[in-house]
C-alpha cells in the first residue's frame, strides 16, 4: 500500500490528538515494510514506527514517515514437557491475544488481560500488571533490521528486560522494527493472585476455586472500573512508571506515611504507587481545560474532548512538579512523546 500525504492520525492514537503525518503507510507483512522504507518521498525523513498508538502523545505534528503494524496471525509453532510456544504477529491487538490463549488453555498470560495496544509493543515496553511482566512470559522475538533489511532473533537475554524497559527502548530503539513475538506460555496453571486487589475481586465474585479464567476476569473487572475506555475518553493507560527509590529513603517517608502502598525492589530499593503519591498530592480527578487526571486512576491523564498535545504535555508537568514537592519524589513519564 503507497503512503498517504498529510494523513490525520487522530483515530490512529488512543490519546485522540488530532495531528498529522506528512506521510503515512500501513504494512501487514515484511514484503510490504521493506517496499514502504525504500519508497524514495521518505529518504532522509524521521520515521515512526505504530501499533495501537496506546503509548505515545502526540505533541504537534509529525514531519516524517509513519508506518503502521498491521502484521497479524496467532499460531502454536512447538512444545515441550511444560510449555506451548506460541508465536502472534506484532500487529495482533493485545487483549484478544490474551483471550485466545485462555481459549486454549495456554496458560501465563491471564494477568496481564486488558491492557491495550498490540503485540509488538508488549517486550518493547516489557509490559506488565499483577505480578507479571513479558519477561516472565517470553520465548523470543523477531525484529527487521532497518539498516539491512534483515530478520534477527532476540532471546530475552537479547532484549535487555527492565521495569517498563527493553534494548528497543534504548541501545537499539529506531534501529529494528519488531515483526513478531513468541510467548513461552504453561501447560498447567501458575495461578498468581496475591498482587494488588485479584483475592478482593475473586471473592466479590463469590469465587472459591482459583482458575486462569477467573483471574482473567477479575483483573478485566478491577481495569474497567479504574481506568478508562479509550473510544469514550482518551487516554494512553498509566501515564508514569511507579517510580522506585532508596529503602533509607522510603523509611524516612514511611514514618510521616504509613499507609503508603510499597513493594520490595531489588537492590535495596522499594517501589512506591505512583497513583498514590499523584492523588495524595492533590491532583486526582482535577480537571485543567480540555484535560484532566482520571476520577478513579491519578496515573491516567485523560482528554475530556478537543485537547491537544502541548496541553496534556503541560498537565504532566504539572503532576510531576507537585509529585517532587510534595514527597521529593521525581515522577517519570512511560507514555512515549513524539
Amino acid at each position: 500500500m503507497p503512503f498517504q500525504t498529510n494523513a490525520s492520525i487522530k483515530n490512529f492514537n488512543t490519546f485522540g490528538i488530532e495531528a498529522k503525518a506528512a506521510f503515512l503507510g500501513v504494512f501487514t507483512h515484511t514484503n510490504e515494510l521493506g517496499a514502504l522504507l525504500q519508497d524514495s518521498n521518505i529518504r532522509g525523513l524521521p520515521r515512526l514506527i505504530l501499533g495501537g498508538g496506546s503509548n505515545v502523545l502526540f505533541t504537534g505534528d509529525f514531519k516524517g514517515a509513519i508506518l503502521k503494524n498491521d502484521i497479524g496471525g496467532i499460531e502454536l509453532i512447538g512444545t515441550d514437557s511444560d510449555y506451548y510456544y506460541v508465536k502472534a504477529g506484532a500487529g495482533e491487538s493485545w487483549h484478544p491475544l490474551v483471550l485466545k490463549t485462555l481459549e486454549m488453555s495456554w496458560y501465563g498470560l491471564e494477568n496481564l488481560s486488558l491492557i491495550p495496544g498490540r503485540v509488538g509493543a508488549s517486550p518493547m515496553q516489557n509490559i506488565g500488571a499483577y505480578g507479571i511482566e513479558i519477561k516472565d512470559r517470553f520465548h523470543e522475538l523477531e525484529a527487521y533490521e532497518i539498516a539491512t533489511g534483515k530478520l534477527k532473533i532476540f532471546t530475552a537475554e537479547d532484549c535487555a528486560f527492565g521495569y517498563r524497559e527493553s534494548v528497543f527502548k534504548n541501545a537499539l530503539k529506531n534501529k529494528f522494527i519488531i515483526t513478531s513475538v513468541t510467548f513461552k506460555l504453561l501447560r498447567a496453571p501458575d495461578l498468581h493472585v496475591d498482587y494488588g486487589a485479584i483475592k478482593d475481586e475473586l471473592r466479590d465474585m463469590n469465587i472459591t476455586t482459583y482458575t486462569a479464567q477467573a483471574i482473567s476476569d477479575a483483573v478485566v473487572r478491577i481495569r474497567s472500573r479504574k481506568l478508562p475506555n479509550p473510544a469514550e475518553l482518551g487516554n494512553a493507560g498509566s501515564f508514569f512508571k511507579n517510580p522506585t527509590i532508596e529503602r533509607a529513603a522510603y523509611l524516612a517517608m514511611a514514618d510521616e506515611y504509613p499507609d503508603m502502598p510499597h513493594y520490595d525492589a531489588p537492590n535495596n530499593h522499594v517501589k512506591l504507587a505512583a497513583g498514590w503519591l499523584i492523588e495524595k498530592a492533590g491532583w486526582k480527578g482535577k480537571r485543567v481545560g480540555n484535560c484532566g487526571v482520571h476520577a478513579h486512576q491519578a496515573l491516567v491523564l485523560v482528554n475530556y474532548g478537543g485537547a491537544t498535545g502541548p496541553e496534556i504535555y503541560a498537565l504532566s508537568g504539572a503532576v510531576r512538579d507537585a509529585v517532587l514537592e510534595k514527597f521529593g519524589v521525581e515522577l517519570e513519564r512511560e507514555v512515549n512523546l513524539i
